[in-house]
C-alpha cells in the first residue's frame, strides 16, 4: 500500500512541474517571439489575404478532439483541395499521412520555408499554455491515425500531446508507420521531469539540423 502510495505522490509530482514549466516556456516564448510572429503573420496574410493561422482539429489526451494552431503553410482550403483528388490523397495516406517532400502542390513557397525550419510551429505555444498540448509528449494525431495504434491506441492517448517529443527528436517525416508508434509508447513508458528535458533539447539540435522537416 505504501508503495502505490509513493508511486501516486512521484506520478502527480511530475506531472505538477510539468505543467509549470509549460506554462513558463510557452509564455516566455511567445512574448520573445511575438515580433517574429507579427511579420510571419502580415506576410502569409500578404501572399493571398487569407488568416495566416491554421487549426486542425487533432486527437488529444483521452480522446478528446482539439484545434491545433501552426502558421498556415499552404494554399487556402487546402484540406478540401487534398480530399477532391483521389490520386493525392491515395498518396497522402501511403506516405503515412503526410506527402513527400517537393510533392504537395498546396504548399505555397513561404509555406515550404516555414515548414523547413519549423516556424509553422511556433502557434503551438498557444496550445501549450492553454493546457491542450504539453511541451513535450507525444505528436498529436489525426482521427485517421488513430487505426495505426491498434490497441495499444488507450495507451497512447493516455498522455497529453506534445509541441515536442521523441518522434521528432528521431527524425519526424523520416520515421512512419508503424515505427513511429513504438517511438512514440517508448516516451510515454518512461516519462519523467529529467526524460522531458533531454527529449526537449534533442528536439532543439533535430530542428537545427531539419531532420525530417518538410
Amino acid at each position: 500500500m505504501e508503495k502505490e502510495q509513493v508511486k501516486v505522490d512521484k506520478h502527480s509530482v511530475y506531472h505538477f512541474f510539468k505543467r509549470i514549466t509549460d506554462i513558463l516556456v510557452s509564455l516566455v516564448a511567445l512574448i520573445i517571439l511575438s515580433p517574429v510572429i507579427l511579420i510571419l503573420a502580415i506576410l502569409i496574410f500578404v501572399q493571398d489575404g487569407h488568416t495566416p493561422f491554421y487549426k486542425q482539429i487533432r486527437i488529444g489526451q483521452y480522446g478528446k478532439p482539439f484545434g491545433m494552431f501552426k502558421f498556415r503553410s499552404m494554399i487556402f482550403n487546402a484540406d478540401k483541395v487534398l480530399e477532391n483528388n483521389p490520386k493525392l490523397y491515395q498518396k497522402y495516406v501511403d506516405n503515412g499521412f503526410k506527402l513527400p517532400e517537393g510533392e504537395d502542390p498546396r504548399v505555397t513557397k513561404i509555406g515550404a520555408f516555414i515548414r523547413k525550419t519549423s516556424l509553422d510551429e511556433i502557434p503551438q505555444f498557444f496550445n501549450v499554455l492553454i493546457g491542450e498540448m504539453a511541451l513535450v509528449g507525444p505528436r498529436p494525431i489525426v482521427k485517421k491515425e488513430m487505426f495505426e495504434y491498434g490497441d495499444r491506441i488507450n495507451e497512447f492517448l493516455s498522455v497529453k500531446p506534445g509541441a515536442l517529443g521523441l518522434w521528432q527528436a528521431s527524425g519526424r517525416a523520416n520515421i512512419g508507420y508503424p515505427e513511429r508508434c513504438d517511438i512514440e509508447l517508448e516516451y510515454i513508458k518512461n516519462a519523467s521531469y529529467w526524460y522531458d528535458v533531454k527529449v526537449f533539447f534533442a528536439c532543439c539540435i533535430s530542428i537545427i539540423k531539419r531532420d525530417g522537416a518538410f
